[in-house]
């Protein structure tokens, strides 16, 4: 039997579960003031003369203002000369206010006028010449409502600015992703643990959610859980299974901290493993490691990508995207959104650099039978690549409990 695998209930593991956030940091407001002074340079470079913010990660990366996105404009403009206003609907302002870390100038809007002419109408007060930047996670709605309401206004991608800010990480930021993978990593052993034969997907799902509340999230972000032939759908298929004894089990699942994520997948089987799993997993593992070596600094994320499909092309699989093989990149950023640039994949050049953060997932698809996919982060430090978690080390100890 795999070891870590079955043998206790969702009530012993759930008892044994504590809370882990009570002493990390929040991000600072001088913080986020740095972070507005960065993007304030990088427009003054670019000739762009302010960037608008829409209600999403963008807004709460650059100001510390935490709010949803909706068919309502919600954001901020930030101009070059480092100048915040606030744009929203008039009857937002109070609670908008109470969310707010950085005060600034709040514009609103009554429900039957257009936040576009608003917007138009900011930022001609400003005298903003230039480009102007906008959000690129911002709804196709929103940005065709600000063409038409200023056809004469010149309006750029916004990730020239945003994808430049984030992608270099933080040590707070850092800290707070350590803690949310420390936190998910415990919800995986325990996960672990009360599996056992008749056991749902579904049941497990609802187990990793009390879990992740345990340890101090809202609950999971994401969750999917996968047995036997499932799992050698990247992102699962419709139908719950039931746990069948040596069957093949996926489990990738995350939380959020303060905003900031974490995503971890381990595969391992429940039982005994078949040889063809053994060698399929062992060469996933490989895989896993050849990537991280190659993530050196100056190296291109693209770089990495390769590095992955060439230690499992040597084993017998794609090449390319080819199965049985990978089927998709080997990582991706991680933040405050789960998936954020750049990427590891062939075509992404960008030069890797201190800070930046990437998930390690080199997922092995054997199509008909199963799939292996090892899922941990690392970031860039100062001299090369951090696991915030260890790898698995063994099909057989998949959590580590017997290495020395």
């Amino acid at each position: 039997m795999t070891i870590g695998v079955g043998g206790s209930s969702a009530s012993e593991q759930l008892a044994k579960l504590s809370n882990m956030c009570s002493n990390i940091a929040s991000i600072s407001v001088s913080e986020y003031q740095q972070r507005q002074h960065k993007a304030c340079q990088l427009m003054k470079q670019q000739d762009i003369a302010a960037i608008y913010l829409n209600a999403g990660t963008n807004l709460y990366y650059f100001t510390g203002l935490k709010w949803s996105a909706s068919e309502r404009m919600v954001g901020a403009l930030l101009c070059a000369n480092g100048q915040l206003h606030y744009i929203a609907p008039h009857f937002e302002q109070n609670s908008l206010r109470d969310f707010m870390l950085i005060d600034a100038p709040f514009h609103g809007w009554q429900e039957h006028q257009s936040p576009y002419q608003l917007f138009n109408q900011l930022c001609h007060q400003q005298q903003l010449s230039g480009n102007i930047a906008l959000d690129p996670s911002a709804g196709f709605f929103l940005v065709d409502g600000l063409i038409k309401a200023n056809p004469e206004q010149n309006f750029i991608n916004g990730d020239v600015i945003t994808q430049t800010c984030r992608m270099q990480k933080s040590a707070a930021e850092i800290a707070l992703m350590q803690r949310a993978k420390d936190m998910t990593m415990e919800v995986q052993k325990a996960a672990a643990k009360i599996l056992r034969p008749g056991i749902s997907t579904t049941e497990v799902i609802e187990f990793i959610n009390q879990a992740h509340q345990q340890v101090g999230a809202s609950g999971s972000s994401f969750c999917i859980v996968l047995f036997g032939l499932a799992s050698s759908f990247p992102h699962g298929v419709k139908e719950p299974q039931i746990l069948q004894e040596n069957d093949w089990v996926l489990i990738d699942t995350g939380c959020l901290l303060q905003g900031y994520n974490s995503d971890i997948t381990r595969s391992y089987p429940y039982g005994e493993a078949s040889e063809q799993q053994r060698q399929a997993w062992t060469s996933e593992q490989q895989a896993q490691l050849a990537a991280f070596e190659a993530a050196q600094i100056g190296q291109t994320c693209a770089s990495v990508d390769a590095a992955a499909r060439r230690s499992l092309e040597a084993d017998g699989y794609g090449p390319d995207y080819a199965l049985p093989g990978l089927p998709h990149r080997t990582g991706h950023g991680c933040g405050l959104d789960i998936h954020e640039g750049p990427y590891l994949v062939a075509g992404d050049n960008t030069p890797l650099a201190e800070g930046m953060v990437f998930s390690n997932e080199p997922m092995l698809v054997i199509p008909g039978h199963f799939g292996v996919r090892l899922e941990d982060h690392f970031y860039i430090g100062a001299n090369g690549p951090v696991w915030f978690t260890q790898p698995s080390p063994s099909i057989d100890d998949p959590f580590a409990y017997h290495v020395s």
